[in-house]
């Protein structure tokens, strides 16, 4: 039984579908559907700065309401099985929505439980995550009230939201504890599963000074696998081939969990069907590789891009376009080149901002600053302008 048909719905109101949203109702579609859940809608990229005392989390909450385009058909539930041979969504409460066109974009699971002991530990004895809203805060509480001891910082492995995230919040600690006159007095780690901080070498050189100059010890090819909240250690494993088990002690740590895409969508005929079971894309389309009325972007799709809202803003405009040229049988003529941006603030007043495509080419918007080194300017683009952007322009279909 078809609860109701709209021609295109988009399953996810974040930044994805809502930016898609508003591109379509703007060009004139009439029967755009969004299937989103929550009463609360974030801007995810300043939780980093709300993890280092540099923002409110107050700042980054608006209500779902106020950001749903008036002409959308706003539904009030939760995606959980989709059927792309029949077309439709099947929602939580066994509603069932059919479609002529679909647009996947829920957003990336935080698969906590992926990292032994750690759901547990959360928010209580020092660990904390800003991967949520409601820890970001107290990221802040340890953080601020660390005297003396080891702080460990860890990015897991496997395609994460904001990769720089991890490593952003070990250098605003670090800046804090500095200006405290505690730093010397903190043996600090940063644990990564990559052989070195960032894919770019320009940028990761320079990152490798920025954590030289802060004294923290980086653990590459490493990844934390357990959590031991009563002896406060965390066991770190050698990624691959590489390295030996270890114990790290830790009075804080900043957790970052396992992502993957929602459950409901590894289970189904969209996913790539390996253990993160992403939306299988095309990564120039942006369309589903078997079924061609479907559509994915942001964090649930494939496409091997840095999982940023930067690249969600790129890759929009190309959505919108393509699923146009199907509705009126043309072939598909908009490309996303894997555009994505990784501001990563290194200190309270400074910012690297990385931008570069699929090949990891550099391809720097602002022009005369260096993109592998930090700026000044940079932190006030970070804290205050791109904030502005994505709640005035891009979730109105206008950047």
């Amino acid at each position: 039984m078809i609860t109701a048909k709209h021609q295109i719905l988009i399953v996810g109101g974040g930044t994805a579908g809502i930016s898609v949203a508003a591109r379509l109702l703007r060009n004139g579609h009439s029967d755009v559907a969004v299937i989103e859940p929550s009463s609360k809608h974030y801007y995810q990229p300043l939780w980093t700065l709300v993890g280092g005392g540099r923002a409110k989390a107050s700042t980054t909450e608006r209500s779902e309401a106020s950001v749903m385009p008036k002409q959308a058909t706003w539904i009030r539930n939760a995606a959980a099985a989709v059927d792309p041979e029949a077309n439709t969504i099947t929602c939580a409460d066994g509603a069932v929505y059919s479609y002529d066109v679909l647009v996947i974009c829920p957003g990336i699971q935080l698969d906590w439980n992926r990292t032994e002991g750690l759901r547990d530990a959360l928010g209580k004895g020092g660990v904390s995550s800003n991967y949520r809203f409601d820890l970001a805060p107290r990221t802040w509480e340890f953080i601020r009230d660390m005297r003396s001891g080891s702080a460990v910082f860890m990015m897991p492995s496997g395609p994460i939201k904001c990769a720089g995230a991890p490593q952003k919040i070990a250098y605003l600690a670090a800046d804090y504890w500095r200006k405290q006159g505690v730093l010397k007095d903190i043996d600090v780690h940063l644990v990564v599963p990559t052989p070195r901080l960032f894919g770019i070498p320009a940028i990761a050189d320079n990152l490798d000074t920025v954590a030289a100059g802060y004294g923290i010890t980086v653990h590459t090819n490493a990844e934390v696998t357990s959590v031991d909240a009563a002896s406060h250690k965390v066991g770190v494993s050698g990624v691959g081939e590489s390295g030996s088990d270890t114990m790290l002690s830790y009075d804080v740590l900043h957790a970052v969990p396992r992502q993957s895409a929602p459950d409901w969508i590894k289970s189904s005929a969209l996913s790539t069907g390996d253990a993160n079971g992403y939306v299988e894309i095309d990564k120039h389309t942006m369309q589903h590789v078997r079924h061609p009325n479907v559509f994915s972007l942001g964090d649930a799709g494939s496409s091997p891009n840095s999982k940023t809202g930067a690249a969600i803003r790129k890759q929009a405009p190309v959505v919108v376009d393509n699923i146009e040229a199907f509705l009126q049988g043309r072939p598909l003529g908009a490309r996303y080149d894997g555009y994505g941006s990784c501001p990563i603030v290194t200190s309270s007043h400074s910012m690297l901002l990385a931008e570069f495509d699929y090949d990891l080419n550099l391809t720097p918007s602002i022009p005369l600053l260096d993109p592998t080194t930090s700026h000044r300017s940079y932190w006030y683009l970070k804290k205050y302008g791109l904030p502005f952007m994505y709640w005035n322009l891009m979730l109105k279909g206008l950047a």
